[in-house]
């Protein structure tokens, strides 16, 4: 975790390494069966090496340029430019980049690779539904997950499941499924099924930690600011209006939902395996803690 005044969480840093580690080992295992595989060291190490540097160096621009978002300045919107300001220097940590989205889904997400390279993102649905109290508690929590280190660790995550992903969906249709050469098909056909294992397992990893560093994001807000009760209206409100949000729109914003602020899913009936979030009722219940613990009501 930066040096910052947002309590430490040493579950999560545990988790954190943990799960780096787990994956450290998976990437390296995949990128060289790629090689055996393929029976180039130059081309599996391309592939493997050029995607993790593109993930971790473009995350950021990447995640904009998904939500189609735009940074903005202080003088394009002075209000929110202000309420950050106010957090990271109770946080004492450095200022990311601002930036907004023109989307109705209510939402925030953090981007970046280290805490001098990040990117805090609120879509303009968002504002219109929040206070300033509401807002602020949102930012408090997307900060944490800067202070915290945990985006750039859910980012390098997910550049092995991208490159898993992508050898499943097409593997056998650019390789196997051409091939005239039955070695040549069989050996396409074992890629494929070691990358939807791969990418499971990395799938799985990624969302236990995911769930984690949203629980740790609500406490290290909610302390920074004292306003547990705004964090928790905040959650309450946005959850709530998912339900409004055109089913194309949940869609189109699918791909951040690790990411966001509250998962862009309508209800929750969703496996809590595969979950990117923990379940509304259970952050909540934290928030209600940690109110009692600072001796306000939630």
């Amino acid at each position: 975790m930066a040096h910052t005044r947002f309590r430490s969480d040493p579950g999560l840093t545990a988790r954190m390494g943990l799960v780096g580690f787990l994956l450290a080992v998976l990437y390296l295992g995949f990128g060289a069966y790629l090689v055996y595989a393929s029976g180039s060291i130059a081309l599996g190490a391309i592939i493997v090496v050029g995607l993790a540097f593109a993930q971790w160096y473009f995350s950021d621009k990447m995640a904009l340029a998904s939500m189609r978002a735009r940074i903005v300045t202080p003088e394009q919107a002075p209000e929110l430019h202000g309420m950050i300001d106010r957090l990271v220097a109770l946080a004492d940590m450095p200022k990311p980049r601002v930036a907004i989205a023109d989307t109705d889904l209510p939402n925030a997400f953090a981007a970046g690779r280290s805490p001098d390279h990040a990117v805090v993102c609120v879509t303009t649905g968002i504002l219109r539904r929040l206070d300033s109290d509401e807002l602020e508690g949102v930012l408090s929590h997307e900060l944490a997950h800067v202070a915290n280190r945990d985006v750039a660790v859910m980012t390098v995550a997910s550049a092995l499941g991208l490159l898993a992903g992508f050898i499943t969906r097409w593997g056998l249709y650019f390789g196997g499924g051409r091939s005239r050469d039955r070695n040549g098909a069989a050996a396409f056909l074992v890629i494929w099924l070691v990358s939807i294992l791969v990418y499971v397992i990395s799938f799985l990893l990624t969302r236990a930690l995911s769930r984690y560093r949203e629980l740790s994001a609500d406490r290290g807000g909610a302390y920074l600011t004292g306003k547990p009760s705004a964090l928790a209206s905040a959650l309450t409100k946005i959850t709530g209006d998912m339900a409004r949000i055109p089913t194309r729109d949940l869609r189109a914003a699918e791909s951040m939902n690790a990411f966001f602020f509250a998962p862009a899913i309508r209800g929750a009936s969703f496996s809590t395996l595969i979950a990117t979030h923990p379940p509304i009722e259970k952050r909540l219940e934290q928030l209600a803690k940690v109110s009692a613990e600072l001796g306000r009501p939630l």
